[in-house]
């Protein structure tokens, strides 16, 4: 345990430049102190003692601003920035190096028992005010930009932005992706939210506008040639 806390003191220090000394990081650090209760509730949990372990976080969320269910399976080198209205729900699991900021929920969608909560892959970053909702499975390295909401699978290495979430993925080689990409820069529009099996109409329309205005500059250059 003590193993533990000396890690996730360093991982502060790594990740937040605001932090001066371990004893401020201890007595005020309220990400710190969240992850340090929840490792002891979740002990707890796991011994049955489940009263115990949910009147313990009780205490810890009222002493935090911070939600974590004692059921909640979290990895090494996990950093809370700031933290105040994060939640995390009960059968949420989050891996290694995973770091989040203040207001993120990892929610569920339905009453129904058993895996209801998301699964954040090693590596993973979520931005403020960020909604991850249901069993979906956030993979390696991903990246959530604030206030997204995200209810579907994000692939690894992969950003998601916007309402619902649109995921971008960074290593594309889809011809019409880059096609598109060009002519988004040539008048001015960053084609955000670009994902092969996306079903958003409005992206749809944006992709298909941008398909069209690439095949009528094609035609214009034949034109002026001719």
């Amino acid at each position: 345990m003590l193993s533990t806390i000396k890690e996730e003191i360093q991982v502060i220090f790594e990740r937040d430049p605001a932090a001066r000394s371990v004893l401020e990081t201890i007595l005020t650090c309220p990400g710190f102190q969240a992850i340090v209760f929840h490792r002891l509730n979740h002990w707890l949990w796991k011994k049955k003692l489940h009263l115990l372990a949910r009147m313990a976080a009780h205490m810890a969320r009222f002493l935090t601003g911070i939600e974590i269910h004692p059921g909640a399976v979290i990895g090494r080198r996990f950093f809370i920035d700031h933290g105040m209205g994060i939640v995390i729900g009960e059968t949420a699991e989050i891996g290694d190096d995973v770091s989040i900021y203040h207001g993120v929920t990892l929610g569920g969608t339905t009453w129904n028992k058993g895996k209801r909560h998301p699964t954040i892959k090693d590596n993973v970053v979520i931005g403020a005010g960020a909604k991850i909702l249901g069993p979906i499975t956030v993979s390696e390295c991903a990246r959530i930009g604030c206030n997204a909401v995200v209810v579907k699978d994000v692939p690894a290495e992969a950003t998601v932005v916007g309402v619902p979430g649109h995921v971008i993925v960074k290593k594309d080689t889809d011809e019409k992706s880059e096609q598109r990409e060009a002519m988004a820069k040539k008048i001015g529009f960053e084609a955000y939210a670009e994902s092969k099996d996306m079903s958003d109409p409005i992206q749809n329309a944006l992709d298909a506008m941008l398909d069209h205005m690439t095949r009528v500059e094609k035609e214009l250059e034949e034109l002026k040639k001719k």
